[in-house]
């Protein structure tokens, strides 16, 4: 069986806007903007998304990088990840409404480590999450507010985020 893709470039340029506007109609004009990505393409996502915010509302918002490694419930299992590097915005994310930004939403558990690696950079006035595609499964008690795509899929499946500055395109796959 094959990669099956169901979003392609324009699509994931789509679903980005709308969950900018998301972003900053939930905001209600108040409080500043930070977008933290999740390593690795929660990170350009997180750029993706404060770009086209600041198109709209110039100078409202913030990116920045928060790796969440030593943070996972998964160590013991997989103790070969490389941290990479944690990168807040100078003016920090004390009482500013934070945006984590991941790629893909499954068990929950990659969310629940960066909210305990996000209590050790300050003290948001609201942390949000958006991502790009929620295929479900939860193991924790965890979901986004705002998403791209809805993407039910099997746990026998992968769901595969290519993204132009890592992979030289833009889709989204499922694979067996």
């Amino acid at each position: 069986m094959v990669a099956r893709p169901v979003l392609h470039g324009p699509d994931i340029t789509r679903a980005l806007r709308r969950i900018a506007h998301e972003v900053l109609e939930s905001r209600r004009g108040e409080g500043r903007l930070v977008f933290l990505g999740i390593p690795t393409r929660g990170v350009a996502l997180a750029a993706r998304l404060q770009s086209i915010v600041d198109e709209i509302e110039p100078g409202t918002s913030s990116h920045g990088a928060l790796d969440i490694t030593l943070y996972r419930d998964d160590l013991a299992r997989t103790p070969t990840r490389t941290p990479a590097p944690t990168r807040i915005p100078t003016e920090g994310i004390d009482d500013a409404i934070v945006v984590l930004v991941d790629d893909v939403l499954y068990s929950g558990r990659t969310i629940r480590a960066a909210l305990d690696a996000l209590a050790d950079h300050g003290r948001p006035r609201a942390v949000r999450l958006a991502v790009l595609v929620d295929r479900g499964h939860r193991e924790l008690p965890i979901r986004a507010d705002f998403v791209g795509k809805n993407l039910p899929s099997s746990t026998s499946e992968r769901v595969s985020v290519h993204l132009d500055e890592f992979d030289g395109v833009d889709e989204v796959v499922i694979e067996p």
